[in-house]
């Protein structure tokens, strides 16, 4: 057969045949498909919900995270109120200024070791070179004992948390003579 005798006179090929299908057949479909619209439309649904929720509760969690962050370093800090609160009782237990001085030194060892925990570190810069991003610098004295430029007196400790600065410590710089 060649090519011409393969086609009918519409222009479809002879070998081709129409299919009739079956109206309940087509009806069947037609009702699956739905279907499996409205189970997709369901599970939309459901994940728009699904990420509606986790959203507000990381929302909640960031909340919570900031409102309490600082519970533990009140933690820490709970002991060191307690040892100064035993050191005001001292006096009217005894009349050694001794006793009283070594219970408030304790608390001040006790509440260092605390800020340390928490990340603080204390700037303390006596005798070193002037930074002017860690230090203020109050007053400059002449000194021929110490290089110029240089950190002679601390007026005021400063505090880093974290490599970042709190407070810059006030410091007197030597200047040249």
């Amino acid at each position: 057969m060649t090519e011409d005798e393969n086609t009918d006179p519409e222009g479809k090929d002879a070998n081709e045949e129409e299919v009739e299908v079956d109206p309940s057949i087509e009806e069947g479909l037609q009702s699956s498909t739905e279907g499996e619209i409205e189970a997709l439309k369901d599970q939309l649904l459901r994940t728009v919900a699904e990420s509606e929720n986790i959203r507000r509760r990381a929302s909640r969690d960031v909340e919570n995270a900031h409102k309490y962050a600082n519970e533990k370093l009140l933690e820490d800090l709970l002991p060191v109120l307690d040892s100064l609160e035993k050191a005001l009782e001292l006096p009217d237990q005894s009349d050694d200024a001794k006793a009283v001085l070594e219970g408030i030194e304790i608390s001040l060892r006790i509440f260092r070791e605390t800020l340390e925990r928490s990340g603080v570190a204390i700037v303390d810069p006596i005798g070193e070179p002037f930074d002017p991003s860690k230090h203020e610098a109050l007053a400059m004295v002449p000194s021929e004992e110490v290089e110029p430029n240089s950190v002679i007196e601390v007026i005021q400790k400063g505090y880093l948390l974290n490599e970042r600065v709190v407070r810059a410590a006030r410091v007197v710089v030597s200047a040249a003579s």
